[in-house]
């Protein structure tokens, strides 16, 4: 093995949370969903189209300091439900979180069309999207049945 091939890419974090096999290109919504792209107040690494076996080339996330809640594990699989995440503790894998995409999201985002009844302020409904594909993540509104665009929910989060 050469010493370039063996080197890390990213330093070891002695805690915080590792998002691990998250589709190549899917970084950057995984950080808006997290609310950590923009104004974050730890350190987050990112490593882009990196060699997987599993995947061909994958995405790692490492964000330092910080423990994903079962909220951002939920919005977490809406963009990436094939990924892995681990809880780190004094630099080892303390436990292994399951991230799972149900047949319905609920109160994770709202629907994007902005006629929808879940968009008037007056109207408390949960904000309900069922899945209609796991596979390449196809999901419709509850109540007005209306396609969602994922690029357009990560901007709708709770």
């Amino acid at each position: 093995m050469s010493n370039e091939s063996s080197m890390r890419r990213v330093t070891a974090i002695r805690n915080g949370t590792v998002i691990d096999h998250i589709p190549a290109g899917g970084a950057l919504r995984v950080l808006d969903l997290l609310g950590l792209r923009d104004g974050a107040s730890v350190p987050v690494s990112l490593v882009m189209n990196v060699p997987s076996k599993k995947l061909g080339s994958k995405d790692i996330i490492k964000v330092e300091d910080r423990e994903l809640t079962g909220d951002e594990l939920a919005r977490l699989a809406l963009v990436a439900a094939s990924a892995s995440v681990a809880i780190i503790r004094a630099y080892t894998v303390a436990e292994k979180r399951e991230i799972s995409l149900g047949d319905e999201v609920v109160n994770v985002v709202r629907c994007t069309f902005s006629n929808c009844i879940t968009q008037h302020p007056r109207e408390p409904l949960p904000h309900r999207l069922r899945v209609v594909d796991r596979a390449e993540v196809h999901l419709r509104c509850h109540y007005c049945g209306r396609p969602q665009d994922l690029d357009a929910l990560v901007k709708n989060v709770i």
